[in-house]
């Protein structure tokens, strides 16, 4: 085997510690690398010229073997976790070559054959010499070997160390390479958390208080682009227990969990991830004004724009306050099925389960937020002690408010049922409901919402009559979204018995609000009939550019009992002339295309105009969510949803449903 004298292999620095970027860590003393330079990735096998060399450190065998010095073989050498070797054992790597053996790994800066980028690597009986093809690769591979060689001797010192001292200096050491290393890959900040998260499991008895902050304070820069591990959230978590008021709970904690709440996937895969969340959670609300505290966290994930830059943060963080409540519920039954009610902290228990309550009430208040939230909370996923529970129902009332008092018809819905059948929060908080401990204000005011927006319906209508009490009752107490109700149904005529409908006349003449909403009810009913009345055009096409008002306007000058074919194509209604256009008891033919006419006015229709056989909607903004409405609409046979949001899958089911449909227009649409 060839060899190289020390004279004619010179490098940049015989010290490790003085390549840019690179570490060393002996005994008691610690060189952090230097992070300046270029960034390198991980090799961890790829071809390469080798050249080994033993020599000895005569003058006279330097001189002489200098000349020597010319073969070189091709391998593919491999990185691997204890040693370097190559995937065809001959020649020079027909032995491998441990990391424990290495001496030294630097650049090769001058060498009298010539340029050639190669890096040396020192053992105990002589050297290796990778050379690569230019000095890129070769920085490469020797980070990647100065990587590798670190890794190991970290992995030998941790795992043998006893002493929580030497444990903590190790740890520090381990990870300030990671940090300074100009090596970019996920492995560089995964395997030492890794191998941290197994060695605080094997010391865990051992790890002192101090010991555990000063590793907290260790691994926190790796953690600023890294998950925890669930070891290491386990660690965590125990400090957040343990000592809540810790100041390393604020400063430390927060950015994790900060990156926790914008980028975690599924608390199903990692549930001591979410653990760790709750426990911090609950050690913010250890400080002093702990609601306060808590709420601004929440607060500091939302951002201070109108609205949340991470779409991670809303569902991570119901997702922590559903567990933890439902933890809440199983601690203080298990407590009472063992008998420890005297040692069961009340207090303590009740403040936890107040915390997570404020959480969502302040979710709640940012209108970004409502719409996830509602359709999050809508199947009420808490378990039955809680809803039987008035302090937790109390807890509720401000977040189920937020909601229902917001304008949008896809957020205050969420206060409904998910489906029907299933009752839901408006359920709930009825008057002589589980929930309900204010007479029915909050449900009067989620009642108001819905009767004035998008459930002035008689599908929602026909659902109140099982609440026919409670509606009175808050009539009767002068609320006027009851008041409305019972005008809706008389006017929509829900009730069939004369008996109840004489009781909400005079339920309505009880209150002065309810008698002029009731004789305004009698002059649109004296109106309905006049328009009713037979006589007037059979046909009616309204100019372009008319309006909603325009149109209402029209119906009101006299009789339109005859009128079956009405055109408002190219006119500018929208679904709010839907309540007149349910007046019409003849209409057979409505054509609505290229109008602003959408799925509220669509569902609208569906109830009311079942004698309606053409519908031309082509180019309309109706969406699936109206759309589906018209499987009500049976003697339907000719339908245009041309350039709608039409899918394929509410195409199948429409003609499933409409056994007349003879003919249907879905060109440029998804069903197309």
């Amino acid at each position: 085997m060839a060899t190289l004298p020390d004279a004619c292999v010179s490098s940049s620095s015989t010290d490790p510690a003085s390549l840019p970027g690179t570490p060393t860590h002996y005994g008691s003393t610690t060189l952090s690398m230097k992070t300046a330079g270029p960034k390198c990735k991980l090799i961890n096998e790829g071809d390469i010229q080798v050249c080994r060399l033993n020599h000895t450190r005569t003058i006279v065998s330097k001189i002489m073997n200098s000349k020597y010095l010319r073969r070189w073989e091709s391998h593919h050498i491999v990185l691997g976790h204890n040693v370097i070797r190559s995937q065809t054992p001959t020649g020079f790597m027909e032995i491998s070559v441990p990391y424990s053996s290495i001496e030294d790994v630097h650049v090769v800066s001058r060498w009298d054959a010539g340029q050639k980028f190669c890096i040396r690597i020192t053992i105990q009986d002589g050297s290796l010499l990778l050379q690569a093809n230019n000095s890129y690769l070769r920085d490469q591979w020797l980070y990647s070997v100065q990587w590798k060689r670190h890794m190991y001797k970290y992995e030998k010192l941790l795992k043998n160390a006893r002493r929580p001292e030497v444990l903590v200096k190790e740890i520090k050491g381990m990870i300030d390479v990671s940090l300074g290393t100009p090596i970019q890959d996920a492995s560089v900040y995964q395997f030492p958390l890794d191998l941290v998260s197994e060695l605080l499991q094997q010391n865990a008895d051992v790890i002192t208080k101090l010991a555990h902050e000063n590793i907290i304070v260790a691994l926190t820069p790796l953690l600023e682009n890294n998950h925890p591990t669930q070891e290491i959230c386990d660690f965590f978590s125990k400090h957040c227990k343990n000592s809540p008021r810790s100041s390393i709970v604020i400063e430390l904690f927060t950015p994790v969990v900060h990156r926790i709440l914008k980028h975690n996937m599924d608390f199903g895969k990692y549930p001591r991830m979410r653990l760790f969340v709750q426990e911090y959670i609950q050690a913010l609300n250890c400080q002093n004004d702990g609601i306060r505290v808590v709420n601004t966290f929440v607060k500091s994930m939302h951002g201070p724009g109108s609205s949340c830059p991470h779409p991670r943060v809303l569902p991570n963080i119901v997702a922590v306050c559903l567990a933890a409540i439902y933890n809440c519920y199983e601690d203080k039954k298990t407590a009472m099925q063992n008998n420890l009610d005297r040692s069961f902290d009340h207090v303590e228990w009740k403040m936890r389960l107040m915390c997570y309550g404020a959480i969502l009430e302040t979710a709640s208040e940012y209108e970004d937020w409502r719409c996830v939230l509602g359709s999050l909370l809508q199947p009420i996923p808490f378990p039955d002690d809680a809803i039987a529970d008035q302090d937790f129902t109390s807890s509720m009332k401000p977040v189920i408010g937020n909601i229902a008092k917001d304008s949008n018809c896809d957020v205050h819905q969420t206060v409904l049922g998910i489906r029907e059948g299933k009752e839901g929060w408006f359920h709930l908080y009825c008057p002589g409901g589980i929930a309900c401990d204010d007479e029915g204000e909050l449900w009067g005011n989620m009642l108001g919402t819905l009767i004035r927006c998008c459930c002035r319906r008689k599908k929602f209508l026909i659902g109140m009559t099982k609440m026919i009490g409670p509606v009175m009752l808050l009539a009767l107490r002068d609320t006027v979204s009851a008041m409305e109700v019972l005008c809706a149904m008389l006017e929509f005529e829900i009730l069939e018995s004369q008996d109840m409908k004489m009781q909400l006349i005079t339920t309505l003449q009880s209150t002065s609000d309810g008698k002029k909403m009731y004789a305004a009810l009698c002059d649109r009913q004296i109106a309905l009939r006049e328009l009713q009345q037979k006589g007037g055009p059979k046909k009616l096409t309204l100019p372009s550019k008319s309006t909603d008002t325009d149109l209402s306007k029209m119906l009101n000058s006299g009789s339109f009992g005859n009128l079956e074919c009405l055109s408002l194509a190219f006119t500018q209604v929208t679904s709010a002339c839907a309540h007149d256009l349910i007046k019409l008891p003849s209409l057979r033919y409505l054509n609505l295309w290229s109008t602003q006419f959408g799925d509220g006015g669509l569902q609208l229709l569906s109830e009311h105009l079942h004698k309606l056989q053409v519908l031309n909607l082509c180019e309309t903004p109706v969406t699936d969510k109206g759309l589906s409405s018209l499987a009500a609409l049976k003697n339907l046979r000719k339908l245009n949803l041309n350039s709608t949001s039409l899918s394929a899958l509410t195409f199948e089911g429409l003609k499933e449903k409409l056994p007349s449909l003879q003919e249907c227009d879905v060109r440029y649409t998804d069903a197309w």
